[in-house]
Parts: structure tokens; C-alpha cells; sequence
């Protein structure tokens, strides 16, 4: 069992949800779709739309990070790592429901869903494409479960593991309070005071707001 798995109790064996990502399913996606998708110029937190000019698009993400925001209230859902394929999972929802934002220099490329679902049957990526969604599915549903059922402090602690899980671009490009309030409903205040006692605690290190290190925080508030 690692260090990490150690401090945080929501992480009880070896395998982790991140590290059953289907790595190997989803390059294998990507490599037939990238065929027919077209290259995207993405900056820094650029917004990418999953519809425009009234075609649904699916997105490859070949380098970088991004996230996945709901559009109404500005709530990241998911945070993932190239390589992944968004867009395959929301196929049913509204459009406008959500939308990508890039974390740092992307390399992003797009395909219409339409054209995406031809290649998957005609290919006869079914397997593949389920393994994708599976993993979708449990990072929200994970997600969502553990921002909803816990004590703030409960909350404020599972948010500082995941962005300690992230990459050290993510790491830099974010306060940590920006960070859990984009992914909560908890306000401002109370994550400063939380933050701010763990600091002092020496359980948490931080430069100019970001996360630098954790150091054991401890169960109980």
C-alpha cells in the first residue's frame, strides 16, 4: 500500500479508480478516430463546446489536461489526462449542459459524434468503448458521492488528495481554494478557515495559495 493510500481512507487498496484507467482502450480509440478528426489551436484555460454550427462533436485529448464543467453553475465533474476521449458518455444530455475547459498547452483534435459512432461500429470497438465509459461513469460517480455525503472537513480533505494527485502543471495553475470551491458546495469562508488550520498544522505546504505537499492530515477535524 502506498503512502497516499495510507493517509486517505477513501483509497483502500492498491488499485485505485485512476489506476484502472483503460489506458491501452483508450489509445486504441483515439488511433482510429484520429483518422478522420481535425487539429484544434488551444490556449490555457481555453473553453471547448461539445456542439457548434449544429454538429455534436466528440474531442480526442492527446496532451495536456482539461476538465469537465457543468455549464449552469461552473461545477467541474471530472479532471482528466491525455489520452482520453470526451463526449463519447454525454452523448444523451443536453449539449450546452457541459462544456471542457484546457488546464495548460493542450493538444486537443475533434471529430462529429456522428462520424465517431460509424468508426467505432464499423471497426467493431464496442469493448473498448464500453471500458472507456465504465471508468467515466465511476470517476463522476465517485466524484459525486464524496462531495455529497461528507463533512465539510471530510470534503476539504478528499479535494486535497485528488489535487495532490494532479499534475504538477494543475498543481501550479490553481489555488487549492479554487481548486475544492469549483468542486464543492462549500463557500469561501469555510474552506479558508479548514485551509488555513491545516497550514498552520503543518499538514498541508503551500506557495502563493497553491498545494505543494501534504503531510498526513489527520481523519478528524
Amino acid at each position: 500500500m502506498s503512502v497516499f493510500e495510507q493517509q486517505n481512507p477513501f483509497f483502500t487498496d492498491d488499485l485505485t479508480i485512476l489506476n484502472k484507467k483503460p489506458i491501452a482502450d483508450i489509445e486504441l480509440l483515439i488511433t482510429h478516430l484520429n483518422k478522420h478528426s481535425n487539429k484544434m489551436e488551444t490556449k490555457p484555460r481555453q473553453i471547448i463546446n461539445y456542439m457548434d454550427s449544429s454538429e455534436r462533436k466528440c474531442f480526442l485529448l492527446h496532451k495536456g489536461s482539461v476538465s469537465l464543467y457543468r455549464s449552469i453553475d461552473g461545477m467541474v465533474l471530472n479532471t482528466e489526462s491525455a489520452p482520453f476521449v470526451f463526449g463519447m458518455s454525454t452523448q444523451l444530455t443536453n449539449p450546452d449542459y457541459l462544456h471542457i475547459r484546457t488546464h495548460d498547452e493542450s493538444e486537443v483534435s475533434w471529430i462529429t459524434l456522428e462520424v465517431a459512432n460509424q468508426i467505432i461500429a464499423q471497426e467493431n470497438l464496442w469493448r473498448n468503448l464500453s471500458a472507456l465509459l465504465v471508468y467515466t461513469v465511476t470517476r463522476v460517480y465517485d466524484h459525486c458521492t464524496k462531495i455529497s455525503s461528507l463533512s465539510s472537513y471530510d470534503i476539504i480533505r478528499y479535494q486535497l488528495y485528488e489535487l495532490m494527485r494532479e499534475t504538477v502543471e494543475i498543481r501550479n495553475s490553481v489555488s487549492i481554494a479554487n481548486y475544492i470551491q469549483s468542486r464543492t458546495f462549500l463557500s469561501r469562508s469555510s474552506i479558508m478557515k479548514i485551509l488555513a488550520q491545516l497550514k498552520a498544522g503543518g499538514y498541508i505546504i503551500t506557495e502563493r495559495g497553491c498545494l505543494v505537499s501534504i503531510n498526513n492530515i489527520p481523519l478528524k477535524y
